[in-house]
């Protein structure tokens, strides 16, 4: 096959971040993908309908002449959040989805849950009027191991979370283990999960073999390579349950090559070239259309874009740049360590 079409696709979990990198990614998104949901840890976070209504104008005032976006919006879970604020902000059509951090799971996540009674009351809300919860799904817990955190968080946090709320709809975020997709597949109702660019293509490897590399270093970190096939196998499969979230996650340069490097990979500019590659591998590309442009809508209760695009493979490798440029300083693009032959056609 040397040419695809199909319609366009959605990014279920994107960080845009806010001011000068806002401005500098958006239009990497807005290239391609017709509508994301926008991850709320700022600083400060997203954690009221006010704050997601200031978020979403600062995004579409960013969005480049020419391009049609749609932000979905999303609130940052906190011990404090109030369900009736979260009732009119689905009500209003603003809100799709309230996103719970683990407290230190990640970049900018201190201000996340750290007792699951406490944000109860919100969460027996959504699961009434059908707000879905999307998890990073790792515990914090410092005698877990890092690459363990995943299967931990499903067994002492999300499984007895949906079994005390079976009625609540969760997504669980860039699910990295055959743990999860397992844990997924097992489910009866309310439960699907994203899947990244990255973990598709990476594992551990690839952060720690020749060096330290804090270009692959993200969270939830990657994994074995058995995790990365089970990964693959997933969104190859066309099951509506898996979707793909890129979760790129832009950082300036100085922020990732240090003695603390941030946690995060920016695929937003290559991710549609990377996932042709990925399902070609596999022998799946009548399936990329589910994975990118069918199954995460199902889920989220949305109508499916209209628009198409077109992928062709090219004889030539496609080059995309090492590095963007943003008023916020130089941030690295993912390399997936091939070459891409398929490009978006203009």
């Amino acid at each position: 096959m040397q040419k695809l079409t199909i319609r366009r696709p959605d990014d279920w979990h994107l960080h845009l971040r806010d001011g000068a990198m806002l401005e500098g990614v958006i239009g990497d998104t807005a290239r391609h993908f017709a509508r994301a949901i926008i991850m709320p840890n700022l600083v400060p976070p997203v954690v009221t309908t006010a704050d997601a209504t200031a978020y979403r104008e600062r995004i579409l005032k960013a969005l480049p002449a020419g391009h049609r976006f749609q932000p979905l919006m999303t609130l940052y879970l906190t011990e404090h959040t109030d369900p009736d604020d979260v009732e009119e902000g689905k009500r209003s059509g603003l809100i799709t989805a309230v996103k719970l951090y683990p407290a230190g799971a990640t970049t900018n996540s201190h201000g996340g849950v750290r007792h699951m009674e406490k944000a109860m009351p919100v969460l027996e809300r959504m699961a009434k009027i059908g707000l879905p919860l999307c998890v990073h799904g790792e515990v914090t817990t410092p005698d877990v191991d890092i690459f363990d955190r995943e299967a931990v968080f499903i067994e002492t946090v999300l499984d007895p979370l949906r079994r005390r709320l079976p009625e609540l709809k969760v997504t669980m975020e860039h699910v990295t283990t055959s743990d999860g997709i397992d844990y997924i597949k097992s489910a009866k109702a309310n439960l699907a999960g994203s899947i990244t660019t990255h973990h598709l293509i990476i594992n551990r490897n690839a952060i720690l073999v020749g060096g330290i590399r804090p270009h692959y270093y993200c969270l939830p970190v990657a994994k074995r390579e058995s995790h990365r096939l089970a990964l693959r196998a997933a969104a190859a499969s066309g099951d509506a349950r898996f979707f793909l979230g890129t979760d790129s996650a832009p950082h300036v340069d100085p922020l990732k090559e240090c003695a603390c490097g941030c946690a995060g990979i920016y695929t937003s500019i290559n991710t549609m070239s990377c996932l042709a590659h990925v399902f070609e591998q596999e022998g799946a590309l009548d399936k990329l259309e589910a994975f990118a442009s069918l199954n995460g809508p199902a889920w989220y209760a949305l109508p499916v874009n209209e628009d198409r695009i077109t992928l062709v493979r090219r004889a030539e490798s496609v080059a995309f740049p090492d590095k963007i440029e943003t008023r916020a300083g130089p941030v690295t693009v993912f390399d997936p360590m091939f070459p891409l032959h398929w490009d978006v056609e203009s």
